[in-house]
């Protein structure tokens, strides 16, 4: 083909059939300007407003674009002999996929998909390419015709002639917007589960030396009694370590590994038990409206971290509009396949608590952070409320959704799974004693810290009993090979040389079958992986208080005293 001709012939006219459509090359059309117009049927060619300059083309190359008109890749060539290396053929993949039509792209660069989040290190990846006319393959955010973004797995190659002079790019695409969405889902919960586990781990240790702060404290205590100003100092302290222990709770709710006594459960009937109180947490300027659906299933959820991660919640929507607002808690279900498939979640029924606001909204960025531990926009915040939320949700087999738009509001969705059966807490709640057992023995206190070790000495000596104490598990056995009697196991469950709290257990069963254990920890994940739900085994959270000790000592000494003879 020459420009300059008022029309033009080819030898032959290819049409190829397939999925119910035809596509062909023309062969004969009229030049108007610099755009061929075929004079065949309509849609009978695709690539008519092509500036097509070079000759030469024979019939393979017209069977090379009929096929790539039939294709559902989506693909494009340019041309590098014209100016700016206009797009010249286009198929009709391409346009469904970017929106544009052929009057919108014809003789246009391809930088047309480009857009503001474009990452220009690629664009230059891609011209470094094209400059040394070698293919490329890249991932690059793309735009389509009504603004809409997608991300691109595009692959662009030279074609040259039997002589090697460069004659088109090709180009084909493929939306991966989904595969890159999945992907980073993916790399997010990774990212959670590693900062979790962090998290988890020093929490652990941290509510170590908050036991060792809050036995002390409450040893100091009992001499302190007629000092007021000393007894007064060593109360302040004690408030103290109970919000570093509120706070090591919260990190252990967003690690997933906190101890939930799950109950089935209405949550309309949850919403409306504790409106009162959160209606006093909202404040005078807050209007709290309640949509709940009539008739909603049951979940099975633990009741009272369902009430702090709302509450959670409520007082982030609080905090968005200082100045007053509406803040709407709904509920509802989730039963159609397509909406499951929406929300990711496997096959089943779905109960929904939605809390709508009216507040400041959030950035994107801001919601993508928004369930980091220690992450907040607020200046007296600690970043642990919706990470504590989004842990509970986690670990009851929900998921949490965060939607928001700044200066649109923010809406924020827990949904839990619809059960039928009744559920059962998968730990014991322990017996609340009111005063001090009268009972006495000898208590095998094992624990790996030498300092809380020491304090809960003291506290086991202090009520009465006699104690024999080990720093692991294999002087825990030894000890019980040279005493022989014994009347209770305590004993942390996280101790490192390869025999933790629950090994022990099974070890001294094998002795003592009958004998009362007592388990102690600050991270109930172990417990949780054991699925320990021993009745003769009670679980004491640190950091823990003197009486919460003696209710627990109690409570396993309520029950018959096993015989402790080997």
């Amino acid at each position: 083909m020459v420009l300059g001709k008022s029309d033009f012939e080819r030898e032959q006219a290819i049409k190829v059939e397939g999925d119910g459509q035809s596509a062909g090359v023309p062969a004969s059309g009229e030049l108007e300007g610099n755009a061929y117009n075929p004079l065949g049927n309509p849609g009978e060619n695709h690539w008519q407003a092509g500036y097509v300059t070079h000759t030469g083309l024979d019939e393979r190359n017209n069977i090379f674009f009929a096929a790539v008109q039939m294709t559902r890749m989506p693909m494009v060539v340019c041309d590098p002999n014209q100016p700016d290396t206009p797009i010249v053929f286009a198929n009709k993949a391409f346009m469904d996929l970017t929106q544009y039509t052929e009057k919108d792209i014809l003789g246009r660069n391809c930088r047309l998909l480009q857009g503001e989040q474009t990452d220009q290190t690629t664009v230059a990846e891609i011209r470094t390419a094209l400059s040394e006319h070698r293919a490329v393959a890249v991932d690059i955010l793309n735009y389509k015709a009504d603004g809409t973004p997608f991300w691109n797995a595009l692959f662009m190659g030279p074609v040259s002639d039997q002589n090697g002079k460069l004659l088109y790019w090709f180009a084909s695409q493929m939306d991966i917007t989904q595969r890159r969405l999945t992907e980073n889902s993916f790399r997010q919960a990774q990212k959670m589960e590693a900062i979790g586990q962090l998290t988890a781990g020093l929490a652990h240790d941290f509510n170590n030396l908050l036991q060792v702060i809050t036995g002390n404290l409450e040893l100091a205590g009992q001499y302190a009694h007629t000092h007021p100003i000393l007894s007064q100092a060593i109360e302040n302290a004690q408030q103290a370590a109970e919000r570093g222990g509120k706070l090591t709770q919260q990190l252990l709710a967003f690690a997933r590994k906190q101890r939930l006594e799950p109950k089935r459960l209405n949550l309309n009937a949850l919403i409306v038990d504790f409106s009162e109180m959160l209606v006093r947490a909202l404040g005078e300027r807050i209007d709290l409206r309640l949509d709940l659906k009539p008739g909603l299933p049951y979940c099975t959820i633990d009741p009272t971290h369902m009430e702090m991660a709302l509450l959670n919640v409520l007082i982030n929507a609080r905090d968005a509009m200082p100045k007053g607002g509406k803040v709407t808690i709904g509920t509802a279900t989730i039963t159609n396949r397509e909406r499951i498939d929406v929300h990711h979640l496997p096959p089943g029924g779905y109960v929904v608590i939605c809390v709508i606001d009216e507040g400041e909204g959030m950035s994107p960025e801001v919601i993508r952070r928004a369930t980091e531990p220690f992450f907040t926009t607020k200046a007296p915040g600690t970043g642990l409320g919706l990470a504590m939320v989004h842990g509970f949700v986690q670990q009851s087999n929900g998921r949490l959704e965060i939607e928001s738009e700044q200066g649109k509001g923010t809406a924020v969705r827990m949904i839990f799974p619809i059960t039928q059966e009744q559920a059962f807490s998968s730990h014991q709640q322990p017996f609340r004693a009111s005063t001090q057992p009268s009972e006495s023995g000898t208590i095998l206190l094992v624990e790996d810290s030498e300092d809380v070790r020491r304090v809960t000495e003291d506290y086991l000596s202090s009520l009465g009993y006699t104690v024999l104490s080990a720093q692991s598990g294999e002087e825990a056995l030894q000890l019980l090979d040279r005493h022989g009697k014994v009347d209770l196991l305590f004993t942390d469950v996280i101790m490192p040389g390869g025999m933790n709290g629950l090994v022990l257990v099974e070890r001294v069963r094998q002795r003592l079958p009958n004998l009362p254990v007592l388990l102690a920890t600050g991270y109930m994940d172990e417990l949780a992986n054991q699925n320990v739900r021993d009745a003769s085994m009670n679980v004491l959270s640190k950091p823990y208080r003197r009486n919460e000790l003696v209710d627990h000592i109690h409570a396993v000494f309520k029950r018959d005293k096993p015989s402790s003879t080997p």
